[in-house]
């Protein structure tokens, strides 16, 4: 099973993720790359909600009824947090590019439209500190309780170089509550400097899977189960935008109890 995708070299919408191609029950996920003043078409969700991060430069995003302009603020995801916009089911969007932009579209099965369509600026993305030592990260909490999404759950995670993250391991495959409970996930990864890399790990011997990725710029990791650690290779920033969702919008994780000791550490 490969759990990889390439993102390199690919301009316009890209969709990388689709629920039909059998590697996710709830995510669709696509990329949007487009040039000063180019538009995208109308993205019509239906049964579905997205969250629109903007990942690098700016646009204006419009429906019939309403717009939104001049949004994004940062050269590329290293430079601060993201602009992002929630949309619920049955409505729609269209994106134009102000500058050369890069956005990331997140979708999940939805039918109640339980809210309307929600700007989240960078002073609202929730931002925390996490880990020790080498396993210290900057996790952004981007769609969490904050919007009223269906399945969504959106953020952004910070390597330092050399650092770890999702560390100790953790999992979310199963739903044993108040424990844990089952969500699936999908990792988008950008390095810095762009010609460095990652090691991404994804294991559940429960599901008898054991499998080992290099992660370079642009690539794309899916996490059906199991534990999913990250390393940034020294010298380079690691940085990926996490989705999940799953029946219940609950993030519950469970550590590796081999591992859970190293929270113990006073480093």
């Amino acid at each position: 099973m490969n759990l990889k995708i390439s993102t390199e070299g690919k301009d316009g919408y890209i969709p990388l993720i689709t629920r039909e191609k059998g590697l996710t029950k709830f995510i669709d996920f696509s990329l949007l790359r487009l040039r000063e003043k180019e538009e995208s078409g109308r993205i019509s969700l239906e049964e579905r909600e997205a969250a629109v991060v903007i990942l690098s430069g700016s646009c204006d995003v419009y429906t019939d009824s309403m717009k939104w302009e001049n949004l994004g603020d940062r050269l590329n995801v290293f430079g601060g947090a993201a602009t992002t916009l929630y949309f619920p089911p049955m409505s729609f969007f269209q994106i134009r590019a102000r500058s050369s932009v890069e956005i990331a579209i997140a979708f999940a099965p939805a039918k109640e439209k339980t809210s309307h369509p929600t700007l989240i600026r960078p002073q609202d993305v929730s931002i925390n500190k996490r880990g020790k030592s080498n396993w210290k990260r900057e996790i952004h909490d981007i769609i969490m309780s904050n919007v009223r999404a269906e399945k969504l759950l959106v953020g952004e995670t910070f390597n330092p170089p050399g650092n770890w993250s999702s560390y100790p391991p953790h999992k979310h495959d199963q739903d044993n509550p108040p424990y844990e409970y089952k969500l699936e996930e999908i990792y988008f990864f950008k390095i810095h400097p762009p010609q460095g890399f990652g090691i991404q790990r994804i294991y559940s011997p429960q599901n008898n899977l054991d499998e080992l990725y290099l992660v370079k710029n642009n690539d794309l990791i899916v996490i059906p189960c199991g534990y999913h650690p990250v390393v940034a290779a020294p010298g380079y920033s690691l940085y990926y935008l996490w989705v999940l969702a799953g029946e219940k919008r609950e993030m519950k994780l469970r550590n590796d109890p081999e591992h859970e000791w190293i929270n113990t550490l006073a480093i």
